[in-house]
């Protein structure tokens, strides 16, 4: 376990706008920064980072927190996992606690996948450089591909013995749990004996977008028809094949420079395109391309080119990726490659150069391209004819009218003309299947959010309380939130002849909150205050514990609509916004968190009057009805000046 200190030491050296730059291709807008959401499909940027709270928040579908919330949430690590990444990354030695038995063995179910793999591949690796075997097989493999040393060190590819079990039994001997082994994909048992899956073939780790290693692609070497080319590592825990694109850890830094991602179907092309020097190029590891490895590809780049071989599988393995990348509002280009090439046969005969410059000069429009071949198949049919027709309207519907109106009004035009049908019934046809498409969506999105509310949970809570606080968590209590807000914004600053936290705490009474998150985020606030004799920073909420209170901290705090700082010099007006209002804002929130209670006490003194029988008691709750009815007035002009 690892001590607080070091913790706190992480945190404290973590800068959000670095850590989430390694994942998102973010741009700056005045203070903060921009991005599209890696945690939903979005057409438009809503995903914030505010680099002075240390906070991200993405306004569309709602996450949001610090650093270590966001590599939580992306890597789908534990709290601890994502502070050793962190460490890590930020090159931290980490201080641990003594540990139990216990916990060793439930770190160990954790984390074993992680390790295994690790193990593996540099088992593996190091065949080609200490088996005589590996020399001279996997060895040979890769210098016959024209692979130096460096390459084969980059992706760290290595050999696969053939022998049924030289892996298996080095890995049991080291410790290694034979389930967790098969689970890995690394093993296969047969007659209750552990046999290598990978027994001769050449090994390629695949590694995740922070390194980590989350499986395998093993080629075979010896020719056998009744075994697959390829074998890749099972679906596990670790390795989720529509969340991984081979080569894009290698990748990402020239995919954001280039603006621009090739992709390619194979390993080796990846790899040979690297060793060229064109290393903005991913690979979908020989599966169809999925809406998963898009999204990884568009938090770098919407600009995205296609390189396939030029036979008939080639071509429509192509298409069907181009047509669900255009739904995600890519620039989407196509490089059919000479019939016989590859890409990596391509590269090693003609050199980077010439590839890039046939790349350049064969680049393909989706759209145009299908017309063209469809066209050449249909002929005469009219009944090839009418498909083609709808099939043109179904890609064309699939472009982000909203942003991309101009092109889509381009290709309706250009395939009407082509196709010889009006342009008016290619308008209705594309509309309908946008329509058909937004109906599916909002039934989708529907059975999600109602699915979502079903599960909700609450840290920090008490468990017998769970239930009550899921509920009362997606009320609406907005008066609270607004309250806890200035309380985290301004605790420090001065008002009423103290500052804002002395005056929240002499004034409201925590029990009239409702939400329990709330309420513990306030009670986390004096209790702190009371306990260490000064107020807790910002921070103290950012990188809390719990996830819930980091999550809603990062809410609060985030702002949708920020004035730009050119606003006054270009304008001369000046705009006052946050601090610069911040005591106006916080008499309007008292004034409104107080406006409720007058209303709850109007409300009640209202049904006693209704039932009083004493007149003498009668005229008393008259008399506090009109004083509690022209606070509620006083209350609601600070309330609406505000």
């Amino acid at each position: 376990m690892i001590n607080r200190e070091s913790i706190q030491q992480v945190i404290g050296r973590t800068d959000v706008v670095e850590v989430i730059g390694q994942f998102v291709n973010l741009k700056r807008r005045g203070a903060n920064y921009i991005a599209n959401c890696p945690f939903h499909n979005e057409k438009t940027p809503s995903f914030n980072v505010n680099p002075a709270k240390g906070i991200f928040k993405c306004f569309g579908c709602g996450k949001g927190g610090d650093a270590v919330t966001f590599i939580e949430e992306y890597e789908k690590f534990s709290f601890t996992e994502a502070i050793r990444w962190l460490a890590k990354f930020y090159h931290i030695e980490l201080q641990e606690t003594e540990v139990t038995e216990e916990f060793k063995e439930q770190k160990e179910v954790e984390e074993s996948l992680r390790i295994i793999n690790d193990y593996a591949a540099q088992y593996f690796h190091n065949n080609l450089s200490d088996n005589e075997e590996g020399q001279i097989v996997g060895g040979q493999y890769f210098t016959e591909r024209g692979f130096n040393k460096e390459i084969i060190e980059e992706f760290k590819l290595g050999y696969c013995l053939d022998q049924w079990d030289a892996f298996s039994k080095s890995a049991i001997k080291n410790g290694f749990n034979q389930e967790l082994l098969e689970k890995s994909g690394l093993v296969k048992i047969r007659d209750g004996k552990p046999l290598d899956n990978y027994k001769g073939r050449v090994i390629f780790p695949i590694f995740s977008n922070t390194g980590k290693i989350l499986g395998f692609g093993a080629r075979i070497l010896k020719k056998n028809d009744h075994a697959p080319k390829y074998i890749n590592t099972p679906e596990n825990e670790l390795y989720v094949k529509n969340r991984v694109l081979y080569g894009l850890y290698q990748s990402r830094k020239a995919i954001a420079d280039s603006k621009e991602c090739l992709l390619v179907e194979g390993y080796t092309d990846v790899v040979s395109l690297h060793q060229g020097g064109i290393k903005n190029v991913v690979s979908s590891s020989g599966t169809s391309l999925t809406e998963g490895q898009l999204k990884l590809i568009g938090n770098l780049t919407k600009n995205l080119t296609i390189l396939y071989d030029g036979d008939a599988a080639g071509i429509k393995a192509a298409l069907r990726g181009m047509e669900m990348a255009l739904a995600e509002s890519f620039k989407v280009k196509l490089v059919l490659l000479p019939e016989g090439h590859d890409p990596d046969s391509f590269m090693k005969e003609n050199g980077a150069d010439k590839f890039q410059g046939f790349i350049e000069k064969h680049k393909r429009d989706f759209i145009g391209f299908v017309l063209e071949t469809g066209l050449k198949d249909a002929a005469n049919d009219p009944v090839k004819k009418a498909k083609l027709v709808n099939d043109i309207a179904e890609t064309i519907s699939k472009i982000n009218k909203t942003e991309d109106f101009t092109i889509q009004q381009y290709y309706i035009r250009k395939s009407a003309a082509d196709l010889d049908v009006e342009e008016e019934g290619m308008v209705n046809l594309v509309n309908k299947f946008i329509r058909e498409r937004m109906n599916f969506e909002d039934r989708k999105n529907k059975r999600e959010q109602q699915k979502e509310e079903e599960n909700t949970e609450v840290d920090g809570i008490p468990e017998e309380t769970q239930e009550d606080a899921t509920n009362l968590v997606n009320i609406d209590h907005k008066e609270e939130w607004q309250l806890l807000k200035v309380l985290l914004e301004y605790g420090p600053k001065p008002y009423e002849e103290d500052t804002v936290a002395y005056y929240f705490f002499e004034t409201i009474d925590t029990e009239l909150f409702q939400n329990p998150l709330a309420k513990t985020m306030v009670l986390e606030y004096y209790n702190y205050w009371e306990k260490q004799e000064e107020l807790p920073e910002l921070s103290f909420f950012v990188n809390h514990e719990s996830k819930s209170i980091r999550q809603k901290t990062a809410d609060l705090l985030s702002e949708p609509f920020v004035p730009s700082e050119d606003w006054n010099k270009r304008y001369k007006i000046e705009v006052l916004f946050g601090e610069k209002i911040y005591e106006q804002e916080i008499a309007s929130t008292f004034a409104y968190f107080e406006l409720k209670l007058i209303r709850k006490l109007l409300q009640e003194n209202w049904k006693q009057m209704k039932t009083e029988q004493s007149q003498a008691q009668i005229e008393v709750l008259m008399k506090t009805h009109m004083k509690l009815k022209e606070r509620e007035k006083g209350l609601m002009m600070i309330v609406f000046v505000r």
